[in-house]
């Protein structure tokens, strides 16, 4: 199959960037719906920058291009390393009785 060419996307004037360290996916059985938000510490409930809606299609062509582009970044940069053992996801989803750090 060949590739179809890139199309040419015009970037609005006034468009202002977000800078976001945490996404909330959820999804339905036609679309996946990613909440973008800034987490800080000591922010209890962060606000919703940016919110997307991908059919699943598209949900995973853009996870293959992201993973390729991340491909790409590390054979440039070097890789990226992540968390060991702990992570956000262990915050969030730990039962209300469990100690922190368990």
């Amino acid at each position: 199959m060949p590739q179809q060419p890139m199309p040419n996307i015009e970037l609005p004037d006034g468009l202002e960037p977000q800078y976001v360290n945490f996404v909330r996916i959820a999804h339905t059985a036609s679309e996946f719906i990613m909440d973008f938000s800034l987490l800080l510490p000591g922010i209890t409930q962060p606000q919703v920058d940016s919110r997307l809606v991908m059919s699943p299609t598209a949900a995973k062509l853009f996870l293959r291009a992201l993973t390729e582009n991340l491909k790409r970044y590390e054979a440039n940069f070097g890789e990226i390393s992540v968390p060991g053992s702990h992570t956000l996801a262990d915050d969030l989803f730990r039962p209300n009785d469990q100690p922190k750090g368990s």
